[in-house]
């Protein structure tokens, strides 16, 4: 096949790496501007001395207490490190291992769905090769991805011949993985020399050391120190021969036998060692999945397959002793979604056996291309259970029925205990046992909790209530269960499928919260495996007041059975129903609470200002019961707490801690959360601080809301980050007719000058600089706003507004958003200055 469309992706890859964005290394790609990146004719040319770009300097701030990112090397660079001296590294540690799965297809939700054949594995770039946090960040805009259920493998995709080729995936994304039973795979990507790539690159990828491969060594000890399971190789650089593709597989083979550790061929270099992709298994490359001797574990085909490439394909991968299910039929849904066309039937036949599995290139097209976060979800939902937003009926005259439609849900719900606060690993707060203890955005996917199975699957002979993950409250974490709409009839919400022993203490506990006391019309819904699709049924009672509370069932009376179903089941009537669910709950016996981690320090601090800093901790572990995260707290002065992250981890980076008025220290705590939610006491250090509070951004990480957003990646957060400097997307955009950019600055604060930042500051054209705008200022929800600044006619880049007036809530209204026609208002930050 013709490869119209490789330059385009390689070329996005090498600009998106300049320009600070998500790295688009891939297989294949359309056509976009040319690349930013090297030179092409001096990065192929003969002449051309092979070189390795130097990577980024963030050595003083790893020293200190700066941002911990992922790891990512070129060949020659990865030989030189040692976690005992790369400062990053003990933060990019998971600590959850990887989960066993079950599928039982009496249980599927969809009759279409197959268990046991087709896998899927899911290429996702999650941020820029060289900006990928480790432990999350203070913003609630992440792909949150909630649909692990349908996953196998996740490739953490990126690398750039400027950045680096060999990419480890990030601490947070193994953790969510894992948890889920879903293998993670960092990448290794040899780009075309058009783009950056160097043959060179290659021969020191493979070259030997007696009888070792130390590059491969490397990539052994990386993923075992990291914790994630193996490595998605794709070579496309050209020049290479026979040898060199032999020297490829020689090093597979050694690197799995040193493992464990897994790789993924993608489909491009052939056994000739010439980059000519064949859209299947063919002849040409079978060598890279077995030689006869396994090499490979699996094989990415290339985007052109046809029916007979995956029949042929099939037989191939047969004959060689492997399953054809090891073979992942590529699609690019990079460009659009669910509006891909995708050969289904070649691959998932109706009625028959799964030819081979699917490969998913950059799903978090969902997230890229949404215009904020609940047209995410809507779209995330659309592209994996269809249209319905129900995987049991993908009824829909789209060709794209959702994953749901074709691949039996798998649970990793299957040991005690078992607990979840729907919690989806991202917010705009915090909550610890009901109680607020962090307001503003924030993602970090370790502490996701496992998604339900089924989203959403609702049986009823009346109206069906409407299930969704509700952003507004919660009991654990930023998000909990809400069950609205008209009860007429009753409704059993199907949400987990799982296989947990019952015994004789074992116990289910659920935290609901109504909006008024009275009846909860709802139960608890648990199925046996002796009867999987019959629900016995647990009354939750009635509700005290409007906070949440808990109901704890004893299942003793069930000693022996095996859970097969999780639910919920609402009886009764209600015009208008809503109740919401913040932890379900199956475990054994007493809540344990573990040892408390000891030794609590700051490997390093730095001052972001004379009232913030950012922090590296570290601790040792609870020497005994089951650890699932620990929480990071700040002491405040009248004994409350305020959240500053977690992880599972026994090391943690802090990015903001704020100096409450003059204090002179902060104490720090660290205490340990079990697998049960039991909690330890805290392990305690000090923070010093110096000299008097100067003037700060006050806006700075605070919650900001807005009219709208003009992408998924451009929302409010975007102007109160602290940062122009990362790309076009580093900024609140909106192309609502009512432009406004709200700020809660927490409480009443003085305030002496606001900064607006516009366009220009950003990096864009000058005549995208904001026009006209007001700034409204009130100190309280309950009073009208104020107008403490009115500009018209500006043309500059970044404008300062002196002002003296205490507010906690600011307002930016946008009546002439450029100096043209443009509609979008575009700002990179809203500063509020003061004491």
């Amino acid at each position: 096949m013709r490869r119209r469309v490789l330059p385009a992706l390689c070329g996005a890859l090498i600009a998106t790496a300049l320009a600070v964005q998500p790295a688009l290394a891939g297989p294949t790609a359309r056509p976009t501007d040319s690349p930013a990146g090297p030179s092409p004719s001096a990065a192929s040319s003969p002449s051309a001395a092979p070189s390795t770009p130097a990577a980024p300097d963030r050595g003083a701030a790893r020293a200190a207490g700066g941002q911990p990112y992922a790891s990512y090397w070129h060949p020659n660079t990865i030989l030189n490190w040692n976690p005992a001296t790369d400062p990053d590294a003990r933060f990019n540690r998971s600590r959850v291992p990887l989960r066993p799965r079950a599928s039982d297809p009496a249980l599927r939700a969809n009759p279409n769905a197959r268990a046991g054949e087709g896998r899927v594995a899911s290429l996702v770039s999650f941020g820029p090769t060289s900006g990928n946090p480790s432990q999350g960040s203070l913003d609630a805009d992440y792909y949150a991805f909630t649909y692990w259920q349908y996953v196998d493998t996740l490739v953490f995709w990126g690398g750039s011949a400027s950045e680096g080729l060999i990419l480890a995936p990030n601490a947070t994304v193994i953790d969510a993985a894992h948890r889920n039973g879903v293998k993670v795979y960092g990448t290794v990507f040899f780009p075309p020399t058009a783009y950056g790539g160097q043959i060179q690159w290659v021969r020191d990828f493979v070259r030997k050391s007696g009888s070792t491969y130390p590059v491969a060594d490397k990539l052994v000890q990386v993923a075992q120190h990291y914790g994630f399971d193996g490595w998605f190789v794709n070579q496309e650089t050209a020049g290479g021969d026979a040898a060199l593709a032999t020297e490829l597989r020689s090093l597979m083979k050694y690197a799995r036998a040193k493992g464990p550790v897994e790789f993924m061929w993608y489909d491009a270099m052939t056994e000739s060692g010439s980059v000519t992709w064949q859209d299947a298994l063919t002849t040409e490359n079978d060598a890279f999945l077995s030689d006869p001797a396994r090499v490979s574990d699996s094989m990415f085909l290339d985007f052109g397959w046809s029916a007979g490439d995956l029949r042929s394909s099939r037989d191939l991968a047969r004959s060689l002793g492997r399953d054809e299910h090891e073979l992942y039929a590529g699609i690019d849904t990079e460009a659009n979604g669910y509006n891909t066309g995708v050969s289904w039937d070649a691959v998932f036949p109706a009625g028959q056996p799964h030819v081979t599995s699917l490969g998913i290139y950059r799903p978090e097209w969902t997230w890229k291309s949404s215009s904020g976060p609940a047209d995410f979800r809507t779209r995330d939902s659309r592209y994996w259970v269809g249209a319905n937003a129900d995987p049991s009926n993908t009824a829909t005259s789209s060709p794209w029925k959702g994953l749901a439609h074709h691949i039996a849900e798998s649970t990793a719900v299957t040991a005690k205990p078992f607990v979840t606060g729907f919690n989806t690993g991202h917010g705009d707060f915090y909550n610890v046992g009901g109680t607020r203890v962090r307001t503003g955005g924030w993602n970090n996917l370790s502490v996701q909790d496992v998604p339900p199975t089924y989203q959403w699957v609702v049986d009823s002979a009346g109206t069906r209530l409407t299930p969704s993950i509700d952003y507004g409250d919660a009991y654990e974490g930023g998000s909990s269960l809400r069950l609205t709409g008209k009860l007429d009839a009753a409704n059993t919400v199907r949400l987990y499928q799982a296989k947990l022993p019952v015994t004789a203490d074992t116990k289910l506990s659920v935290v609901v919260k109504t909006p008024a006391a009275g009846p909860t019309r709802l139960k608890a819904a648990v199925a046996f495996t002796d009867a999987p699709d019959r629900f016995t049924t647990f009354d939750l009672g009635a509700t005290a007041g409007t906070g949440w509370e808990r109901r704890t069932l004893d299942l003793s009376a069930h000693a022996g059975k095996t859970i097969a179903q999780l639910g919920l089941r609402a009886e009764g009537s209600a015009a208008s129903y809503d109740i919401r669910v913040g932890q379900l709950a199956v475990y054994d016996g007493a809540v344990d609470a573990p040892a408390a981690p000891s030794g609590l320090q700051v490997l390093g601090a730095t001052d972001v200002s004379a009232s913030r800093k950012s922090l590296r901790l570290a601790w040792t572990a609870a020497r005994s019961g089951q650890v699932h995260h620990y929480d990071v707290y700040r002491r405040n002065a009248d004994g409350s707490r305020t959240y500053l992250g977690a992880t599972p981890n026994d090391a943690y980076f802090v990015p903001r801690l704020d100096r409450a008025g003059a204090e002179t220290s902060t104490t720090i705590e660290v205490e340990a959360v079990s697998t049960e939610y039991g909690r330890s006491a805290a392990a305690t250090t000090t923070v010093a601080w110096s000299g008097e509070p100067g003037e700060e951004n006050h806006a700075l990480g605070r919650p900001a809301t807005a009219s709208g957003q003009c992408a998924a990646s451009e929302g409010p957060a975007k102007a109160v980050n602290g940062s122009v400097t990362g790309g076009n997307s580093d900024k609140w955009c909106t192309l609502t007719a009512d432009r406004w950019l709200e700020v809660d600055l927490g409480e009443a604060r003085s305030l002496s000058r606001f900064v607006v930042r516009h366009a220009q500051a950003g990096g864009e054209p000058a005549a995208f600089n904001t026009r006209d705008f007001t700034i409204q200022v009130r100190s309280a929800v309950s009073e009208e706003w104020r107008t403490a600044v009115t500009v018209t006619g500006n043309t500059a880049a970044a404008t300062t507004h002196p002002v003296s007036l205490s507010a906690r809530h600011v307002r930016l209204s946008i009546t002439g958003p450029t100096q043209t026609t443009d509609p979008a208002a575009r700002i990179y930050e809203f500063e509020a200055w003061g004491d």
